[in-house]
């Protein structure tokens, strides 16, 4: 198994290890890291009938949006586990400000042991996490056993049409995505996929930050340019893949009647 830093840093886009440690600068300008609360609050709203009651895990919740915003709006029980300590630090500074401090526990922590000892949750929020866990088969076959039998699963990923010509060793076409959903014996409820022009509108917002935050890291470190350098290209390789070549989704899946 590769490290949590390894994993975390791919996670992100980046190849390097060495880039862990700078993650919390490069990313310090966002808050809403992933997926759109919003989107979540969204579905939360239209297909839970007692929101009161709701417990939440938010696999991989970067700075704690999800999970906070959840807490605000529906008094829910949120419980967020990210591998970067000092986004768990902000998750928990934003709780406290947002006065949901009691309803939101959050913890440093690998989410692929994490996924072996969380049980009874009844949403399981998975927000463009990669496939730390391995495919969504196994993604997901992992994940059902964090939830109570009726729980359902927040997945916030992309994938390529199915008559797209373009290839990617991490972005399946819709077809696969939906025969490893199904085999892992779940049902996609409801889908709703990021429109081009606010993903174009949230890249370049996030692109602008990270380009800062580098090209002060190479000032401030210049043995290690080429590690930032390196970081900026592939972010504008990633925002040119989403951008033009893939579908950006957030799909509410339910385990099916069958179980299989």
């Amino acid at each position: 198994m590769n490290s949590v830093e390894e994993s975390v840093v791919r996670a992100m886009d980046g190849t390097d290890t060495a880039l862990f440690s700078f993650l919390p600068y490069i990313l310090q300008d966002s808050w809403e890291l992933g997926t759109d609360p919003a989107v979540v609050l969204s579905l939360l709203r239209e297909h839970n009938a007692h929101d009161d009651t709701l417990s939440l895990l938010d696999l991989g919740c970067g700075k704690g949006a999800v999970s906070v915003r959840a807490a605000e709006r529906f008094g829910c029980r949120c419980h967020g586990i990210d591998g970067i300590p000092a986004f768990i630090a902000d998750a928990q500074r934003y709780a406290r400000e947002a006065g949901v401090q009691h309803l939101c526990r959050f913890e440093a922590g690998d989410i692929r042991e994490a996924v072996a000892t969380q049980k009874g949750f009844d949403i399981v929020v998975l927000g463009s996490v990669g496939p730390v866990l391995g495919n969504y088969t196994e993604t997901l076959t992992a994940v059902a056993r964090c939830m109570r039998p009726n729980g359902k699963v927040i997945l916030d990923d992309w994938y390529l049409d199915d008559a797209s010509n373009f290839s990617h060793p991490q972005v399946v076409k819709r077809h696969a995505m939906l025969e490893q959903i199904k085999a892992a014996g779940m049902d996609v409820i409801v889908e709703e996929v990021m429109p081009r022009e606010r993903l174009v509108e949230t890249d370049n917002a996030l692109s602008r930050a990270i380009e800062r935050r580098c090209h002060e890291l190479t000032a401030m470190h210049p043995e290690k340019e080429a590690l930032f350098v390196d970081y900026v290209r592939r972010q504008r390789e990633m925002n040119h893949m989403l951008e033009n070549e893939v579908t950006c989704a957030t799909m509410l899946l339910q385990r099916n009647e069958s179980g299989d």
